[in-house]
C-alpha cells in the first residue's frame, strides 16, 4: 500500500527502502520502518518470532532524525507523509489467540480498544514531537472475513462468498512508510466476534483522528483516516467490475480457502493473481491494493478517506 501511494505521489523506483537495509543517503528520501507481525502492544506477534513493535519503530525514526542536519530536519520532516497502519496484529496475533495471550481474559473488547488507542496516541504524539505533521492513519479491515478466518468454519465450502472483505493493512511506514477467535458468532462465513471488536477499535480510531485534528494537542498536524472496512466492502460489492473472480480464497496457501496455512516457501501460487482479492491467508493482492490506493488518494468521499484524501494532504 505504501509503495502504491508513493507511486501516486510521483516516486519512482527504487522504492522507499526498509530501515534495516537503508544507507544514510537514503534517509532524506524516506524509509519504511514496518516490522512483520508487529502491533501496538509489545507482546503482539511474539507467537511468530522477533519483531519491532510500534514503539520501537518510532525509536528507529528518532535515531534517523537525530542523524539529520538541523536544516534538513526543519525543511523536510514536516513535509513528509507518515503512513501508520496498526491494530490488525493486536487482534489476530494477540487478543483472539487466547491460548497464547491473556489479553482477552483481562479486557473486554471496549477496554482493549481503549488500551490500544491510548498507546497509539502516545506514539503519534512522539512522532509529532520529532517533527511529523502529516499523518495517514489506516483503520483495520473486517479481518473476521479473511481466508484464515473463513477456513475455520467447518462447513465453509457450502457457504456463499462473504458480503464484505477484510483488508489487513499491516505495519508502520514512513515516508514511516508498517490468531483468530473461536468459531462462534459467525455470519455468512465471517467471524463476527472479531469484526465487532474491530468496529469498536475503528470507531475510537476515527474519533482520535477527529480530536487531534481539531484540538490544541498537536497544533499544525493534519491526520487522515483511511476506512479499510469501506474499502473491503467496495471490493466485494464490485468484484466483477474490478475483474475479481475469487473473493474468499488466497492465491497462495494450503487447505480450505487456501487459508488454513499461509503461503509456504517454494509453493506454486495461483495462475492469475489479478483475479484474486487475497494473496494469502491474510493479505490482499497487489491488484486489490492498487484499487484501494487509487481510491484513498483521489476519492472525494469522506467514507473512504477522512477528512480529505491523500492527494490533498500531500498538497498542504
Amino acid at each position: 500500500m505504501v509503495d502504491l501511494l508513493a507511486d501516486h505521489l510521483g516516486f519512482r523506483p527504487p522504492l522507499i527502502p526498509a530501515y534495516a537495509m537503508a544507507q544514510p543517503a537514503d534517509h532524506a528520501r524516506g524509509l519504511n520502518f514496518a516490522s512483520g507481525a508487529a502491533g501496538i502492544r509489545h507482546e503482539t506477534g511474539n507467537n511468530l518470532g522477533g519483531h519491532y513493535p510500534l514503539s520501537e519503530q518510532v525509536e528507529h525514526f528518532r535515531t534517523v532524525v537525530q542523524g539529520l542536519a538541523p536544516d534538513k530536519q526543519n525543511q523536510q520532516l514536516g513535509r513528509c507523509i507518515y503512513y501508520v497502519g496498526m491494530g490488525s496484529n493486536d487482534y489476530l496475533n494477540n487478543y483472539f489467540m487466547p491460548d497464547y495471550y491473556t489479553t482477552a481474559r483481562n479486557y473486554d473488547p471496549s477496554a482493549y480498544a481503549a488500551l490500544l488507542l491510548g498507546d497509539y496516541e502516545r506514539q503519534i504524539t512522539d512522532l509529532y514531537a520529532l517533527g511529523a505533521r502529516k499523518f495517514v492513519i489506516a483503520g483495520v479491515g473486517q479481518i473476521g472475513c479473511i481466508p484464515y478466518e473463513l477456513a475455520r468454519v467447518n462447513d465453509n465450502q457450502d457457504r456463499p462468498p462473504p458480503a464484505s472483505i477484510g483488508i489487513a493493512v499491516p505495519g508502520i511506514s514512513i515516508s514511516l512508510g508498517g490468531g483468530g477467535g473461536n468459531a462462534s458468532k459467525r455470519k455468512g462465513g465471517c467471524n463476527e466476534e472479531i469484526n465487532s471488536a474491530i468496529a469498536i477499535y475503528n470507531k475510537g480510531l476515527l474519533a482520535m483522528v477527529k480530536r487531534l485534528n481539531g484540538g490544541n494537542q498537536l497544533p499544525g498536524a493534519r491526520l487522515v483516516f483511511l476506512n479499510a472496512v469501506n474499502s473491503g466492502k467496495d471490493l466485494a460489492a464490485n468484484a466483477a467490475a474490478y475483474r475479481f473472480t475469487v473473493l474468499d480464497r488466497g492465491c497462495c496457501g494450503v487447505g480450505r480457502n487456501n487459508g488454513q496455512i499461509t503461503c509456504l516457501p517454494m509453493q506454486t501460487p495461483c495462475d492469475d493473481r489479478s483475479k484474486y482479492i487475497f494473496w494469502d491467508a491474510f493479505h490482499p493482492t497487489e491488484a486489490a491494493n492498487r484499487i484501494i490506493a487509487a481510491k484513498v488518494f483521489n476519492s472525494s468521499s469522506t467514507a473512504d478517506a477522512y477528512p480529505i484524501n491523500v492527494s490533498r494532504l500531500a498538497a498542504i
